[in-house]
């Protein structure tokens, strides 16, 4: 039985206790999901399960907070569910957790960049590692880690961290430890060469917020920095500095609450590396704090409590 099927068969036994439940269906294109809200069983139909399934579905549960939700999550998805629940943003009772093992999902700038501009999909399928496209009648074969998220290169939460109804046998973790490889790259280069790195990936922004809506942790839209008027702490011009101040204020208030899901880099209609900045926050907090966003539902975050002195801040030997 496949895991669709076997996710299917538990949702449709707990959806009559159930407002509605959240996971991924179908799209204009079989290659590409997107997120489905079921009320009814016909809605089953709809739903797919596979790399496919990029959307973090956590992102929604903050504007569902007075209803009964089910959501079936990736395990990045379900550290998210994590850290809202740490913030009291979400309640455990109101939720039933669906969940089943992730070997990856798509990055579908990849996927462009090896097969270039496809046009219209005509079929999609995944068995294990190997992702077949057919598109103007041309097959496509693909490793899934050739076009996988980055964020999936170095992935230890392939099954959710809390679950109610779980599938399929657990995946072990693509690595034990993730040692910020790509940070240390990128700061290996000058102060001169990062800053034009960022002032080229900041003057093309558009300032959409396309990043800030899709990102889970985001949950003050309505009185977003970005734009309130009162304080006037940006402006809406179109300059590099604003759009950099913008990222820079987006990702500090992220700071050791990132779950590092990559959504605000995946919708990025530019495709700026977002997560690059959010990765060296978590760096530090994991090196300061000895925490990691997500992962631990009993501990409390760093930056929602407070220490007369923390032990890894020497702030006496300055």
């Amino acid at each position: 039985m496949s895991h669709l099927t076997e996710l299917k068969d538990k949702i449709r036994t707990a959806l009559p206790e159930l407002d509605v439940v959240i996971a991924w269906g179908e799209s204009f294109d079989p290659m590409r999901a997107t997120p489905l809200f079921i009320y009814e069983e016909k809605d089953l139909d709809k739903m797919v399960w596979g790399p496919e399934c990029v959307h973090n579905t956590a992102t929604y549960l903050t504007g569902l907070k007075d209803k009964k939700v089910g959501v079936v999550v990736k395990g990045c998805d379900s550290r998210s569910i994590v850290q809202l629940l740490q913030e009291g943003l979400i309640e455990r009772e109101n939720l039933v957790i669906f969940g089943a093992p992730c070997a990856g999902v798509m990055d579908l700038s990849k996927v462009r960049a090896k097969l270039g501009e496809l046009g219209r999909i005509e079929a999609f399928g995944a068995d294990g590692d190997s992702l077949s496209i057919t598109s103007a009648g041309q097959a496509h074969t693909l490793k899934l880690a050739e076009v996988a998220a980055d964020k999936c290169a170095v992935c230890r939460y392939h099954n959710a961290l809390v679950v109610d109804h779980f599938v399929g046998d657990p995946l072990p973790p693509t690595v034990e430890h993730d040692d910020y490889a790509d940070v240390a790259a990128f700061e290996s280069l000058s102060v001169d060469e990062r800053f034009d790195h960022w002032q080229r990936e900041m003057e093309r922004c558009i300032r959409c917020y396309a990043c800030r809506n899709a990102c889970p942790m985001c949950v003050c839209r309505d009185h977003c920095i970005a734009q309130s008027r009162d304080p006037h702490w940006l402006s809406a011009a179109d300059d590099t500095r604003e759009k950099w101040m913008f990222q820079l204020i987006h990702a500090m208030h992220l700071a050791g609450r990132c779950t590092e899901c990559g959504e605000c880099q995946r919708v990025c209609p530019v495709d700026i590396p977002l997560l690059t900045l959010k990765r060296k926050l978590g760096q530090v907090t994991r090196d300061l704090f000895v925490y990691e966003a997500g992962t631990n539902p009993d501990a409390q975050p760093p930056l929602s409590t407070f220490q007369v002195e923390e032990e890894n801040i020497n702030e006496r030997g300055w």
